[in-house]
């Protein structure tokens, strides 16, 4: 066995139906008196019921990407209400969002998924500007609880659930080749690939088991490097603004086609989790099950701006079992961008 090395992140989980119920004495435990609840605009009312029962105020202004303006003006609310802590409820644009202001603040942070988005469970922060995306580690990022209850996921749309969730069996893939991954982590991550892969195919009755393997998922993209497929999603997402989830479902089948030779132990696990012949081709079949998008082309990505998107993914890489050529991310954005199946 490979020498290694591996760090437990201190999160906080609660897991179960109706758990939801728990959030104001988990705030209270944390030493909020008046937390700001984050939301987006959709999740509104939501987040109105928890300022009212915790004390606090709500700001419903959380946005993709999570820019940096818009962490500028839900600041300018914090100082204003005098809030001590956060309490985001939603996907990864609230999570982010507090994770932001917890960078800049170290205040307590309490999160509340209604996704698979797995960020709640890392000290990771993607920021945006200037067309931009950046990313930093930091203890402060790190949430302090996260509470997860599967019956904030009966709302969640068949179509986003799937992307939702392809997007947290990215990390897990991911995690499997890590430069810095370990047994545990590995673990952890084919155990969270087969719990998803078995769960978003039955919909609202596979809420519960989809949500562990995300959690899973989340604890892998916190404790292991990313490498190729992340790269490309926040090289897409930070300069062409496609969609968060949708981007990273695109992208799993071809990113990991293209890591195939060079990690063959992490393509037997996601082989073995997902009941497949090849890695990458049972990623975009179970995408194309899901009904999930299959091309950049339906995300809005403009195929003149491939190259330039090769472009920036090929400079400063992140570590990556196979090496990192420009040319070859050209193919594979182009086989994104048309949906071509991969066929290792």
């Amino acid at each position: 066995m490979i020498p290694f090395i591996y760090v437990a992140l201190p999160t906080r989980v609660i897991f179960g139906r109706g758990r939801i119920s728990e959030a104001a004495a988990e705030a209270k435990r944390l030493g909020m008196k008046r937390p700001l609840i984050i939301t987006t605009r959709q999740q509104e009312d939501s987040g109105q019921r928890i300022a009212a029962s915790t004390g606090g105020f709500a700001f419903a202004g959380a946005a993709m990407h999570t820019p940096v303006n818009v962490t500028e003006d839900a600041m300018a609310v914090l100082k204003a209400e005098r809030c001590d802590g956060t309490i985001a409820l939603g996907g990864g644009s609230s999570t982010g969002l507090g994770k932001a202001i917890a960078l800049r603040t170290d205040l307590p942070q309490l999160v509340i998924p209604t996704s698979y988005a797995g960020s709640e469970m890392t000290n990771i922060l993607g920021e945006t500007q200037g067309g931009a995306k950046t990313t930093k580690r930091d203890a402060k990022i790190q949430p302090e609880t996260v509470i997860y209850d599967p019956d904030l996921l009966e709302t969640l749309p068949d179509r986003f659930a799937a992307t939702s969730g392809m997007n947290a069996i990215a990390h897990a893939v991911e995690g499997l080749y890590a430069v810095d991954g370990n047994p545990i982590i590995s673990l952890m991550a084919e155990e969270g690939i087969r719990a998803l892969a078995s769960a978003l195919p039955e919909g609202k009755a596979g809420h519960d088991e989809a949500l562990y393997g995300a959690w899973l998922c989340g604890t892998v993209l916190g404790s292991a490097a990313m490498a190729l497929h992340h790269k490309l999603c926040h090289v897409l997402g930070g300069t062409f603004d496609l969609p968060h989830a949708e981007t990273h479902t695109v992208i799993l089948p071809h990113a990991t086609a293209y890591n195939a030779p060079g990690s063959p132990e992490a393509m037997a696990r996601i082989v073995r989790a997902i009941g497949s012949v090849s890695a990458a081709g049972g990623l975009y079949d179970l995408a194309k099950r899901l009904n999930a998008p299959l091309t950049l082309k339906e995300l809005g990505m403009p195929e003149s701006g491939l190259d330039k998107a090769a472009d920036i993914a090929a400079v400063n890489p992140y570590s990556n079992p196979t090496p990192v050529e420009r040319n070859a991310i050209r193919n594979l954005l182009d086989d994104a961008f048309h949906g071509r199946r991969p066929q290792n």
